[in-house]
């Protein structure tokens, strides 16, 4: 006899002793279903049975068939009869069953009906019962309207009172679930992988992804190529998202996601759509001692050095004729992708004196309205 063979006896023998104690989950397979009753085969000698009202469907119609197989909770045992459950609260049920429940740690199904004071008011199986904001969801409860008039499953940890003092958990239950969840993800997950997920929270440096048993974090620096200011310009809680899985730390609860690679690296294409000598308008995002940095799109910006700046006159500072936030109109100088690198011009720089003859002329020609950088600088210059 094998080892695998004699283990599996071996349990077999403790199961039938008695190993099978009301609150146990078991894998069943329905051997018949009469009337409301489905009969269950748990691999013991006499069969289990369970209210067929918990497999039916909002038409009334049986999900389940003979031969299927389902989990199920042993919930007690009635003279010398063993009583089944997917869960508490489906139906009907007594306080004798919702008791057993909270003895045995089987979940319950109850509708959240409206919130009371410190948490929410929970019906289930036609009894009322409380459930602390605390132990509504494994995060901080932020909007408690998003959990009204919904059915979640919920454990009973406090039953008194004969049924007039029930106090619930909903994090309980997903806290299990969670945690069956992240031993399948780390079996699964691996680094450079794009996975979908949920946003859960917003905050300044980033937003948490809720990727089905486990939370990423998305930093502010990964939520697009461009600079990103605020998170929520980006991002909204509850909204679903493709991702992709940066670094992996089990041991520390961190798993470090991407937004930003889902998507095309705009200088991927930068050699194509900023050759050298080309002309675009672009918008001011930062000033700097040695000059300006220039958003030609978001996560490509280029330098516009402040020894270019000026029109012809020393400044000592690019703020004297440029402001952040502002438009301008620049010429591409010298492009190095390898290094992410883009010098920038005026769009009528010469490089010389000479060049400030030419402005007026070129201005002349062009709408009033859009002006170039030296049109710009010139006015600046008359101002001082």
């Amino acid at each position: 006899m094998t080892q695998e063979r004699f283990e599996e006896l071996f349990d077999t023998r403790n199961i039938g002793r008695g190993k099978l104690q009301p609150g146990d989950r078991v894998r069943a397979t329905v051997a018949g279903i009469d009337g409301e009753n489905v009969f269950l085969d748990v691999g013991l000698k006499s069969e289990g049975v369970m209210s067929a009202a918990e497999v039916r469907n909002s038409e009334g119609e049986l999900t389940i068939r003979p031969g299927d197989t389902i989990e199920v909770f042993l919930l007690s045992r009635r003279g010398g009869e063993m009583i089944f459950t997917t869960r508490i609260g489906s139906g009907q049920a007594s306080l004798q069953e919702l008791e057993d429940a909270f003895h045995s740690g089987i979940p319950v199904e109850g509708k959240v009906t409206g919130e009371v004071k410190g948490g929410f008011s929970v019906t289930m199986a036609g009894q009322r019962a409380f459930c602390p904001y605390s132990q509504m969801d494994v995060r901080r409860v932020e909007d408690p309207e998003e959990y009204l008039d919904r059915t979640f499953s919920f454990r009973i940890i406090e039953f008194s009172g004969n049924g007039r003092n029930i106090i619930v958990s909903a994090r309980a239950i997903l806290e299990e679930e969670r945690a069956r969840q992240r031993e399948e993800l780390q079996q699964s997950l691996e680094e450079g992988m794009q996975v979908r997920g949920t946003v859960t929270s917003i905050r300044d440096f980033g937003a948490f992804v809720d990727l089905g048993g486990v939370d990423g974090l998305i930093p502010i620096s990964e939520m697009a190529w461009g600079q990103t200011e605020r998170v929520d310009d980006i991002l909204s809680r509850g909204q679903e998202v493709e991702v992709v899985v940066k670094r992996l730390d089990w041991e520390n609860d961190r798993i470090s996601l991407s937004l930003r690679e889902t998507t095309e690296n705009p200088w991927d294409r930068v050699q194509e759509n900023y050759p050298v000598g080309s002309v675009h308008r672009a918008r001011v995002s930062r000033l700097a001692a040695f000059g300006a940095f220039v958003t030609l799109e978001p996560g490509v910006d280029g330098l516009l050095h402040i020894s270019k700046l000026g029109a012809g006159r020393r400044i000592n500072h690019p703020r004297e004729v440029l402001e952040a936030g502002q438009e301008i109109t620049v010429r591409i100088d010298g492009l190095d992708p390898e290094q992410r690198r883009i010098s920038l011009v005026p769009e009528d720089y010469a490089g010389n004196d000479a060049a400030e003859e030419e402005i007026p002329q070129a201005r002349d020609t062009r709408p009033r309205s859009m002006g170039t950088l030296g049109d710009l600088l010139k006015a600046q210059m008359k101002k001082k």
